[in-house]
């Protein structure tokens, strides 16, 4: 158990400190990528379907709804 605590830790470190550095158009794709995947898991969990197909699905929907959206403030 502790060791898997102490590498969930430094996994989540690392993923932190690779997100330092981005522009507005990267951040909003990535927080609507997370958020995406989110939303898509625990819809494929709650209506019984495969989570992995739900996240993946949801991640990149959102994703690209993330560019959408800073690409369009910008104009």
């Amino acid at each position: 158990m502790r060791k898997l605590a102490t590498a969930a830790l430094v996994t989540a470190g690392l993923t932190l400190g690779a997100c330092s550095g981005m522009n507005s158009t990267q951040q909003s794709t990535l927080s609507g990528g997370a958020i995406g995947a989110g939303v898509g898991a625990a819809g494929a969990a709650v209506t019984g379907g495969c989570m992995a197909c739900g996240a993946a699905i949801g991640g990149a929907v959102g994703a690209g709804t993330g560019y959408i959206i800073d690409e369009s403030k910008k104009d």
